[in-house]
């Protein structure tokens, strides 16, 4: 019993699973539309021609009594009852029947009538029974449309059968009943079709991702090419895995960057008290160990600032503090403050920012990047002459096209094409600058800000050094508006 019921209740859980299906129901949504659609049109047509019928029996039976009314004109009832004799013969023809004002039947092919036919002139529906051939049965009854008149106190019916309009109504209900009944098929069989199709994708995206959230972050939902809006949607959720899985890789090594980095001041800030504790007891002694402990604390201190900078800029609450200034101030600003520095190691600094450059941002944040990109050309460039004068450190801000370029130029060993890319992680730092102080975070926040103002962080060659410029999409014209 068990084993017989096991499959019985999969099946209708199944079928009841389908059945609920979005796609099952828009299907039966369409099917009834679909269905009132058909009726209403059929509807008409069968309405339509009904009504082309009658007008045309209609039309065949006023020149049927015109006809007779002449021949009554012209030679009497003698006339008419030949007339309607003739007529009432012929195969096929029209229904006839004159009579004495008493009902008494004179000439034509109808040997019965519904009560008080004759008595009304006028149009009006009736059943009847032809008058068949002597030694014949009579006929079953029938259904006509008659128009009856009284000419010269006697009554005239002309009519005509109302079978072929019949047939004709019961060949378009039929077919319609069964069009119905072929349109609820196939649209059912047709709902359970697509929505058995949609199903086994979305239960594959369910089970992908089912896996995902058990902790195989290599999952991707599956894509069936066809570019429908599943596709798209698979394309979406597989691109947000890609970034999530990027920033928890990235999450990763600044977790293992900053406990590296990190550690060796600590260990040295603990080293040198250590000493401090343990070696002479002068207060000259002191003094330099705390100087020490307070400069490598200051040290941490701007690690952690930038990481918290980073931070800000990367999760765009930055963007609360948006206004409009000129990136070319900021230029002017950041060269005359690190000129003095620039001097102190044998360089020239200068600054290429004469016109204008609206930027809309965080004028703080813009101002740390750009600054982060000098220091650096400062700690790494070297202090020898180029073509007989000293080696230049050009801090440029302009436009080109709609965006606006903080550029910083220096003649310093420059960065490999190839760790381009890779310098813009945090705490990276290329072998040659593994002997000057920094925690590898400036490139970063350079590229954190410039993401978080719609732009970029470009390092290109500048033969020889490196250029680093941060593209700034360019506001309107600062005062307009």
């Amino acid at each position: 019993m068990n084993w017989a019921r096991k499959p019985n209740g999969r099946f209708v859980a199944a079928l009841g699973k389908l059945l609920r299906t979005t796609a099952f129901k828009l299907t039966l949504v369409y099917l009834l539309i679909f269905l009132l659609f058909a009726a209403s049109l059929l509807l008409y047509l069968a309405l339509n021609t009904r009504r082309l019928i009658t007008e045309q029996i209609t039309s065949t039976v006023e020149s049927e009594i015109r006809t007779l009314t002449e021949q009554y004109e012209q030679g009497g009832l003698r006339r008419l009852f030949f007339v309607v004799q003739v007529r009432s013969r012929r195969p096929g023809s029209s229904l006839y029947l004159v009579t004495t004002p008493n009902g008494e039947g004179l000439a034509g092919n109808i040997s019965a009538l519904e009560p008080g036919v004759l008595e009304h002139p006028g149009w009006r529906e009736t059943t009847y029974r032809r008058l068949e051939a002597p030694g014949t049965p009579e006929g079953a009854e029938h259904r006509a449309l008659v128009n009856v008149i009284q000419l010269g106190g006697f009554h005239v019916l002309v009519g005509r059968d109302l079978e072929e309009r019949e047939r004709l109504y019961g060949i378009i209900r039929n077919a319609g009943r069964w069009s119905f009944a072929l349109v609820v098929v196939l649209g059912l069989v047709g709902g359970f079709f697509v929505s058995r199709r949609v199903l086994s994708r979305i239960d594959a995206m369910t089970g992908t991702a089912q896996v995902i959230m058990a902790g195989d972050l290599a999952g991707r939902l599956p894509v069936a090419g066809t570019g429908d809006e599943l596709d798209r949607l698979a394309d979406a959720v597989n691109a947000m895995l890609d970034r999530i899985v990027a920033l928890m890789h990235g999450l990763s090594e600044v977790s293992d960057n900053i406990a590296h980095d990190l550690k060796t001041p600590l260990t040295r800030l603990r080293n040198r008290s250590e000493q401090a504790l343990r070696g002479p007891t002068g207060e000259a002694d002191y003094r330099a160990a705390l100087e020490y402990t307070i400069e490598e604390s200051d040290e941490l201190i701007r690690t952690f600032d930038a990481l918290l900078m980073i931070a800000r800029a990367e999760s765009g609450h930055a963007r609360d503090n948006m206004m409009e200034f000129d990136a070319a101030e900021i230029a002017r600003d950041v060269s005359e403050l690190y000129e003095p520095l620039a001097e102190e190691k044998g360089l020239a600094l200068k600054v290429d920012a004469a016109a204008a450059a609206p930027v809309r941002g965080n004028r703080e944040l813009v101002s740390q990047a750009l600054a982060n990109l000098v220091d650096n050309a400062i700690k790494y460039a070297a202090p020898s002459k180029f073509n007989g004068n000293p080696a230049e450190i050009v801090v440029k801000a302009g436009r080109e096209g709609e965006r606006i370029m903080l550029s910083v130029e220096d003649r310093g060993p420059g960065i490999p094409e190839a760790d381009r890319g890779h310098v813009v992680e945090r705490f990276v730092r290329l072998e040659q600058s593994r002997s000057e102080p920094g925690s590898g975070l400036g490139l970063s926040l350079a590229s954190a800000v410039a993401r978080l103002h719609g732009g970029e962080l470009k390092l290109e060659d500048n033969h020889p050094g490196l250029k680093s410029t941060i593209a700034l999409p360019r506001a309107g014209p600062l005062g307009a508006g």
